[in-house]
């Protein structure tokens, strides 16, 4: 069988980066918005805050069904691209992210293996650090939010660091988006499926 038969997700890939990119400088017009609430406490802006994150939760969820559409896409074609690499099934591929403490550690390994199983010009040092500053930056957000929510709520430097991670982790996530697509689409171009990789 030849990989010819599929393409690279281009235009879920696409789609993905825009609604990523979007929901990113929403979230960070919400944390202004909830800040201002905090120090504030009128009608006004609970009606602003309120508003803006109905936005921003629209357009999160909007990027996360765009990006795990994109992800089990890649995922299929890292399977035909490379029959015996280690790659998720197509429902753990979705359910990862949803589980508490897993949803910290293992779509991360997901993804790389999905980005090693789809050609063998994935770069292992620079790929793989490619993930990993993605992960680091998306994890970073999630802990700083938390803590600066408990420890100083409504604090500028929380929120300048919180949005800053946000803004970087939606960044990488983009390149790492582009980064296995391309892989992927010059591997489809070939007349026979990549050769498993080995894992280090």
């Amino acid at each position: 069988m030849t990989s010819t038969a599929r393409k690279a997700p281009w235009i879920t890939a696409r789609s993905a980066q825009t609604a990523i990119a979007v929901a990113a400088v929403a979230d960070a017009f919400r944390a202004a918005a909830v800040r201002d609430h905090y120090l504030r406490h009128t009608d006004a802006s609970l009606h602003k805050s309120g508003f803006i994150s109905m936005i921003f939760v629209d357009l999160m969820t909007l990027a996360i069904a765009l990006f795990l559409v994109w992800l089990v896409r890649s995922r299929s074609n890292a399977e035909k691209l490379s029959p015996g690499a280690s790659v998720p099934s197509r429902g753990w591929t979705i359910g990862a992210w949803f589980i508490p403490v897993v949803n910290f550690i293992v779509p991360r390994q997901f993804v790389l293996d999905i980005g090693r199983a789809s050609s063998a010009s994935w770069e292992q040092k620079r790929d793989t650090t490619l993930v990993n500053l993605w992960w680091i930056a998306w994890i970073a957000h999630a802990v700083v939010l938390v803590v600066g929510g408990r420890v100083a709520p409504g604090s500028m430097a929380f929120l300048v660091v919180a949005e800053t991670l946000m803004i970087a982790a939606a960044v990488l996530l983009g390149l790492v988006i582009e980064r296995i697509t391309a892989l992927q689409s010059a591997a489809l171009g070939a007349t026979v499926p990549v050769a498993p990789l080995a894992q280090v």
